[in-house]
């Protein structure tokens, strides 16, 4: 199964707004910040991504994107360990982070290796 990136985190950044809800429910406004920023700034670099005026500017886009996907895997660990973010939530949202930060590292690397290649040819 193919999985389209930028469909998958946009799904990703609804689950964080839901998760964050939650969170300002419970008065956990500082961690939730800082998790809403960056899971939904994953699918945002995508977006510009697509529409990167160059390969090196597509680059950079997605070297952000996986850069915001490491973030969020540290806010939603810390608030699995401080036991504001449930196990089982926690555990679907790194899982969801696993994907994503695969698929975007083969894509940086990719797109590395080919810039690179023109480059010395």
């Amino acid at each position: 199964m193919e999985i389209n990136i930028y469909d998958y985190s946009y799904s990703f950044a609804l689950k964080i707004i839901r998760v964050c809800t939650q969170l300002n429910d419970r008065k956990e406004f500082i961690l939730s910040k800082q998790l809403l920023r960056s899971g939904t700034s994953i699918g945002a670099n995508l977006r510009e991504a697509k529409y990167a005026q160059s390969k090196k500017d597509f680059l950079n886009k997605m070297n952000i994107a996986l850069k915001e996907e490491y973030e969020t895997e540290y806010w939603i660990e810390l608030l699995k360990e401080s036991n504001i973010l449930d196990e089982s939530d926690a555990r679907k949202l790194l899982s969801d982070c696993e994907v994503m930060r695969k698929i975007l590292a083969s894509i940086v690397k990719t797109t590395r290796d080919n810039l690179n290649s023109k480059s010395s040819g």
